[in-house]
């Protein structure tokens, strides 16, 4: 078994961040929720405690028992995981006085403990918290001190367990990194073996050790996800492994042709199937984003199952789900067995009464992209921004049908295709147009015009959790529009979106 780090979420949103974090580190972790401690095994090396937006003065406030762990192995407290080691050990921790929040300096440090070893004096570390920890266990060390906070770290005598008040997996927190390793790697004795291609050879193994001489059916997206789910799946088992590529008339211009001639150049086993107009038919007259995504859904169901039972005796379905659709799908007050709805195919497995293979299902996004890597994938499709699972439907607000999907995907095209002309692609995380359900007033010519508006969006990100608007140059804006107007029949007015993410979202509907 790999030897891995536990995380213990107690519902903060960086939870998922910190687990990032060590995955860096080339070790293995998981999440899991505060209430449901896994076995601590002679492969868990230690326990991350998560932060929560809870207080642990609250009535409600998540309580998990630590028995089988304090003491067996090192254990770390982030943020709230602080506060609860030393309040449930008799400490006291009340509302601050002064509420910490954004960056602060550590104005003293303990350099001898083992957790701050290679911390700089005044460093910058990241503060989320409305309580603090005012009076420490006699059995408790401080570390580490701000200016405002005189227990920002401490270490338990004879045990090794810390505490930290700050967050180390911020990108605000300069020496965020420094500390995990220490804790990580130094404190908890991991052998920082979790590489992309240790993942690959350990993959392909276990692949073909549960699929034998079965069968797979995998639908593609054209998206890194189910793209390199399939590779991993043909190194495994070659042509027992079928693909099934919709055209669902909602996929970038020219891209159903250009990504099904890439499948195969990668060698896959790839079945590509026209089904436009049975989407647009089922999008017909619908303008609600809910209804469109489910007979979206549903069509797509009914075309992948129909194309699947053309091949015999599939045994499995295999999905690109990685590790967010399944944490995400896991609730702090709970696990549940439910992914998202819109992940991936669902409905698909009860329907066609297959067993799911999940290669993908315990890596991040970037990490997905770094296995495709080590594979030799194509780094146009690795570096591929992320696209929506029901297509330009969602761009195209109000009804879609083809004339109003030609007009977008021609809009698009200008857009991306300058994007990277101008070597701006890749400095953005996901760009897309967007085709309103307005008209507007123009000239063109001596001609009055009555037509469409369309948005640009392009926004910055890590994990798409937040997001925030890409300052794309104005001359570069002022181009692009341009071109769109002048040569997409349809279009007179282009405007930019400069919306972060929250209050907004990345995509419109």
């Amino acid at each position: 078994m790999e030897e891995k780090i536990v995380i213990l979420d107690f519902g903060s949103q960086y939870t998922q961040l910190i687990a990032r974090r060590v995955r860096e580190l080339n070790v293995y972790c998981d999440i899991y929720p505060f209430n449901h401690i896994p076995e601590i095994n002679e492969d868990v090396k230690g326990v991350i405690l998560s932060g929560s937006p809870h207080s642990v003065r609250d009535e409600n406030a998540p309580i998990p028992d630590l028995s089988k762990i304090r003491k067996k192995v090192p254990v770390l407290g982030v943020c709230y995981g602080a506060q609860f080691l030393a309040q449930n050990d008799g400490g006291e921790v009340l509302p601050s006085e002064i509420r910490e929040y954004g960056r602060a300096n550590l104005s003293y440090i303990n350099h001898q403990n083992e957790l701050m070893k290679g911390m700089t004096d005044g460093c910058q570390v990241w503060m989320s918290h409305g309580d603090t920890i005012l009076k420490l266990p006699e059995s408790f060390d401080i570390t580490t001190s701000t200016a405002d906070v005189q227990v920002a770290g401490f270490k338990i005598k004879d045990e090794p367990t810390w505490g930290i008040q700050f967050h180390p997996e911020v990108y605000h927190t300069t020496e965020g990194k420094t500390l995990l390793q220490n804790f990580v790697v130094e404190i908890c004795g991991t052998h920082q073996t979790w590489t992309p291609e240790s993942f690959v050879e350990e993959t392909v193994d276990y692949l073909k050790r549960e699929i034998g001489t079965d069968k797979v059916v995998l639908g593609l997206s054209g998206g890194v996800d189910s793209s390199v789910a399939a590779l991993l799946l043909h190194k495994a088992i070659g042509e027992q492994l079928h693909c099934i590529f919709v055209d669902n008339g909602l996929l970038r211009k020219n891209e159903f042709e250009e990504v099904l001639d890439s499948y195969k150049h990668m060698g896959l086993n790839v079945t590509g199937v026209d089904a436009k107009d049975e989407f647009y038919s089922a999008l017909a007259g619908k303008t609600d984003p809910e209804e469109k995504r489910k007979a979206i859904g549903r069509v797509f169901i009914e075309t992948f199952d129909r194309e699947a039972h053309r091949i015999k005796d599939v045994k499995w379905l295999a999905q690109g789900t990685i590790y967010p659709d399944v944490i995400e799908s896991v609730s702090v007050k709970g696990p549940s067995a439910t992914i998202k709805s819109h992940h991936n195919v669902g409905g698909l497995p009860e329907k066609m009464n297959l067993k799911v293979i999940e290669p993908l299902k315990s890596l991040f996004k970037d990490e997905v992209r770094r296995v495709g890597r080590s594979m030799n994938m194509d780094e146009r499709l690795m570096s591929r921004h992320p696209f929506p699972g029901p297509g330009l439907a969602i761009r195209i607000l109000g009804e879609v049908n083809p004339e109003r999907v030609r007009i977008l995907q021609e809009v698009d095209s200008f857009y991306i295709s300058g994007l990277r002309e101008n070597g701006l692609y890749d400095k953005v995380w996901q760009a897309g147009a967007v085709l309103l359900p307005v008209n507007s007033v123009g000239v063109m010519g001596d001609e009055r015009t009555y037509e469409n508006v369309v948005a640009l969006r392009a926004v910055e990100s890590t994990d798409g959790m937040t997001a925030d608007w890409s300052k794309l140059p104005y001359e570069f804006l002022a181009a692009v529009s341009n071109k769109i107007i002048n040569r997409v029949k349809g279009v007179n007015r282009v405007v930019y979106d400069i919306s972060s993410k929250p209050p907004a979202t990345i995509e419109w509907e």
